[in-house]
């Protein structure tokens, strides 16, 4: 019996489902199922289903109980097989990638449906444009055609795999949800904000910083109002662009305190307030939607919920249930050895091989002891801060480390000049010109994404295509943080299969970050296996390097007490 399958859902319920050959060809015909959980449920033998996407079929099978091994999703595929070449922001569903090869008219992506607060129900998701299995098989075969037209055929199949592993492990976060106590959570909120006034206004502790803005201004003040605080400085005098807080913290007024003190317990109101909490908290669990590959450095984003920008404050709710525990585990100076690998500078590599504080290392070489200095040196390499003191510092960097410095400095020049930019497996930031991610969510860009994850430029190809300075600080962070996503994929994937034989589950990831909820007996068994998992994604991402990937792991019962 095959261990590879096919599967595509009917609209009654059913399936089809065909084995496949390990040459990804038909080793049978297409069969007729008439309920797709027990298509699959049937088939406990199975190891890789290929599908068009994990969003279509694989909430189905949690909700059934029914968990697979492996998956290979067709369209999160056809996604990096169309960046590789160039053509990042083409339809990427299987209707699409069909019509492409058989050189028909190419239909349009469905929209992205809106997250629904509190539920993980994909019956109101927009319908894609179904395709027969048969069809399905054939864009399958012609994606392992593509894959081995690569410059790397066997980096990118892994990536596409590693893409699907998230795509499973996304899906089964979202079903989990990360453990939350609504009742801490309302404590914390009246701590912070006071009581709630009738009507939905704003609490009390808004009200009271309000008026206190309000008097030291000598005139009521709306301080969640840009244009009337600016307008309010101005007529005192003081003139100034904006209200972010690093523009206002150095004004020497009277307004100032309160109204830094408003922005922050204003941000916490609207995005982790009451309405939030009764919106995206149910049965004790928190469950936003998680979307792998959301931004174009492969880093995830929620649609929905906030997930990746919890205030710590806020993270006092994220309790263990009784008995277990969250083992919460930080990749250490991911980016700095990420770039070792990737540059195989041998110096450079030599320092990541440590499990010691890498930028005490690298100021020991390069910078006479100034930890600061050394890691202010590592981080504008790869963010690009090269004017001033950081044109200073990447000087004392490159002679230390030249390979790792050039390595990110040809990215630069090949963003600059509108080419292809490819991380270690191959995901691919598109040129320049031509870009079309240009929307916020197709493009990386949904609120949930922290600026930093863009390397802080405030750039994505498409939106400033004329600035080509910024093209090229983008493209030299690309290559790092995209091939840190590409290796944080692979540490999930290994992470999920120890703890399919744990009670332990995969509550939430962020990048470098990563919690895992078991009972409190796993724990040390989880640490272990975390280390694990990041040696092993080195292995596989990076090859054979001395390289390593140390996390530091804190076991607790409260998420705020971590850090």
């Amino acid at each position: 019996m095959s261990d590879r399958w096919a599967l595509g859902p009917a609209e009654d319920g059913g399936a089809e489902v065909a084995p496949l050959g390990s040459d990804g060809l038909p080793a049978g015909p297409v069969r007729r199922e008439t309920d797709l959980v027990e298509a699959v449920r049937g088939r406990p033998d199975v190891v890789r289903w290929v599908w068009r996407s994990t969003a279509e079929v694989y909430p189905r099978l949690l909700a059934a109980g029914v968990r697979v091994e492996r998956c290979y999703d067709i369209e999160a595929a056809e996604t990096l097989l169309l960046g590789h070449e160039g053509r990042l922001g083409e339809p990427r569903s299987a209707a699409a990638a069909l019509a492409r090869l058989r050189g028909g008219p190419v239909p349009p992506d469905p929209p992205q449906r809106s997250a629904e607060p509190g539920s993980q129900s994909s019956l109101f998701e927009p319908r894609p444009v179904r395709v027969p299995l048969e069809d399905l098989l054939a864009v399958y075969a012609d994606q392992r055609r593509r894959h081995d037209t690569t410059a790397h055929p066997e980096r990118m199949h892994l990536l596409t795999t590693a893409e699907s592993a998230g795509m499973l492990v996304a899906a089964e976060m979202n079903r989990t949800g990360l453990p939350w106590r609504a009742d801490v959570h309302r404590e914390v909120l009246h701590e912070l904000l006071g009581e709630r006034y009738a009507g939905g206004g704003e609490p009390r502790r808004l009200a009271e910083l309000t008026d206190e803005v309000s008097a030291a201004f000598g005139r009521r003040v709306r301080p969640d109002l840009p244009a009337d605080v600016i307008k309010a400085f101005a007529q005192a005098g003081i003139k100034i662009k904006s209200t972010r807080r690093w523009e206002i913290e150095t004004i020497e007024h009277p307004a100032v305190k309160p109204l830094l003190a408003y922005k922050k317990l204003y941000r916490i109101w609207v995005a982790h307030g009451w309405s939030w909490l009764q919106d995206w908290v149910r049965d004790g669990r928190f469950r936003p939607e998680y979307l792998p590959g959301g931004t174009v450095t492969g880093r995830w984003v929620t649609n929905g919920g906030g997930a990746l920008q919890i205030p710590k404050v806020i993270r006092r709710a994220v309790v263990a249930d009784p008995g277990w525990r969250l083992v919460v585990a930080d990749a250490d100076q991911m980016e700095p050895r990420v770039l070792a690998a990737i540059s195989r500078d041998p110096g450079l590599m030599e320092v990541a091989g440590r499990e010691s504080d890498l930028y005490q290392s690298v100021s020991d070489r390069a910078f006479a002891g100034d930890r600061a200095q050394a890691k202010l040196a590592v981080l504008g390499a790869v963010y690009g801060q090269t004017s001033g003191d950081g044109l200073k510092n990447l000087a004392a960097l490159r002679r230390r480390f030249p390979r790792a410095v050039a390595y990110v400095d040809d990215a630069a020049r090949a963003g600059e000049e509108g080419r292809l930019v490819r991380t270690w497996l191959g995901r691919t930031s598109p040129p320049a010109a031509g870009a079309s991610d240009a929307s916020s969510e197709e493009a990386g860009l949904p609120q949930d994404e922290p600026a930093e994850a863009l390397g802080d430029q405030g750039w994505v190809p498409g939106y400033a295509s004329s600035n080509s300075r910024a093209r090229g600080r983008f493209a030299r962070n690309f290559v790092v943080q995209g091939s840190a996503a590409d290796w944080a994929l692979l540490l999930l994937a290994a992470l999920r299969r120890t703890c399919a034989d744990l009670a332990a589950e995969l509550v939430f990831f962020q990048h470098d970050e990563v919690i895992v909820h078991c009972p409190a007996e796993e724990a040390d068994a989880v640490v272990a296996a975390i280390r694990e998992a990041a040696e092993l994604a080195g292995r596989l991402t990076f090859g054979e390097t001395p390289v390593h990937f140390p996390f530091t792991t804190a076991v607790v019962e409260c998420y705020a007490d971590a850090k």
